[in-house]
């Protein structure tokens, strides 16, 4: 099995970087694993410790329309050029955190992706170069309001509310290409999104390369790939589970979003 990275709070609210044992243990880290933390003689039992979304990005950058059966399925021609977005900080929580809906949207979907984890500063980078700079894989679930997302005509509302990131559950250095991307509602049995990570229409080095044209990407940043087609919509109470092959699975459940007349 690859070393699965974590990103761990103890009781006491202390936050370490680790990794994670089979046993379920952890074994520490002086420093985030991509700034060349080291493994400590400090290790965390099972069930003292909650795991949190691996990595504290500076920004989310992410990939829409980069599988050519969802672009179909919304209508639209493949882009020429990688179409990108930001999702905001503020949207990531952990695995088994609680997606909120949030009372201004009709429809969330669901939308399971590759994650890939900056390791180096990368700026102007070729393909070749882009390639070294991505240190790690994780899995995401860009949540969308697609209704807002189609009433302002730009992105920003639809996929920035907090919640609206889903990132983990670890991370790992490694990944095959034919690794198959499911995603699962409730306990039905058949999944709603299926298709293999090479699907993608341009790749995460030519991604990468792409964005650092346009913006610096720093240590811990995050680039999410694109989702295949089965996109679909979210109700409160569901449990959505996105599962990566060769990565494990990212599991959250959806709530209603309070507002203050709510409290």
């Amino acid at each position: 099995m690859a070393q699965r990275y974590v990103r761990i709070q103890t009781p006491e609210g202390r936050i370490y970087y680790g990794l994670l044992q089979l046993s379920r243990g952890v074994q520490l880290l002086d420093a985030p694993p991509w700034l060349k933390g080291k493994p400590t003689e400090r290790f965390l039992e099972p069930e003292t410790y909650r795991i949190l979304a691996p990595c504290v990005p500076s920004k989310i950058v992410a990939v829409g329309k980069n599988y050519a059966d969802h672009a179909a399925e919304m209508g639209t021609p493949v882009p020429r050029e990688p179409l990108l977005f930001l999702k905001p900080p503020t949207a990531v929580i952990a695995d088994g955190d609680e997606i909120a809906y949030p009372p201004q949207s009709e429809r969330v979907d669901y939308e399971g992706e590759l994650a890939l984890v900056i390791g180096e500063r990368c700026v102007d980078c070729t393909p070749e170069e882009a390639t070294g700079k991505i240190w790690g894989y994780t899995i995401a679930n860009d949540v969308t309001a697609r209704d807002l997302q189609k009433k302002d005509g730009q992105w920003t509302r639809g996929k920035g509310f907090d919640t609206f990131c889903p990132l983990g559950p670890w991370i790992v250095r490694e990944l095959s290409p034919g690794a198959g991307l499911q995603t699962f509602l409730n306990d039905a049995p058949e999944p709603v999104q299926s298709s293999i990570i090479d699907n993608m229409v341009f790749p995460p080095d030519v991604l990468v390369s792409y964005i650092s044209q346009v913006m610096t990407l720093l240590p811990g940043d995050v680039v999410l790939t694109g989702t295949p087609e089965g996109i679909g919509p979210l109700q409160v109470g569901d449990r959505v589970r996105v599962e990566i092959e060769g990565i494990g699975s990212l599991e959250n459940t959806v709530r209603q979003r309070l507002t203050p007349a709510d409290l």
